[in-house]
């Protein structure tokens, strides 16, 4: 059963940026939760053709790092679909560390998801129910 509709968006925008353009079109940045949901995202994905691209989610572990939460619905995350070794919340030479995830299909293997710095500009997929 089908209860939300995914929107994907080809121009990049940080984490903050690109849920601010989700809400401000009467949607929000798109939560995951079961496989069904990540493979009907990963399957539009490969059918634009941009399967090693990064798309924003409204993942995020700001509160507390290590939990991560729907931002779009303050739900915790449940489901879970991390590339090996993630998240890490590695931190840059910057100081950054990674607190927003992001699906990405790093090693050619299915699209996964990582953590990443909030204010890498990169694509997203907004979502209505």
């Amino acid at each position: 059963r089908i209860t939300s509709i995914f929107f994907f968006f080809f121009f990049k925008a940080n984490w903050y940026r690109a849920s601010q353009y989700c809400r401000y079109h009467g949607m929000h940045l798109a939560s995951i939760s079961s496989q069904e949901e990540n493979d009907r995202l990963e399957k539009h994905i490969k059918d634009y053709g941009l399967g090693h691209e990064h798309f924003w989610t409204s993942g995020t572990d700001q509160a507390e790092e290590g939990v991560f939460f729907w931002m779009a619905n303050g739900r915790p995350v449940t489901f879970e679909n991390w590339n090996i070794g993630e998240p890490n919340n590695f931190r840059y030479e910057n100081g950054e560390e990674e607190h927003c995830l992001e699906l990405w299909n790093r090693d050619g293997k299915g699209l996964k998801w990582n953590d990443s710095p909030c204010s890498f500009e990169t694509f997203f997929v907004c979502e209505v129910q």
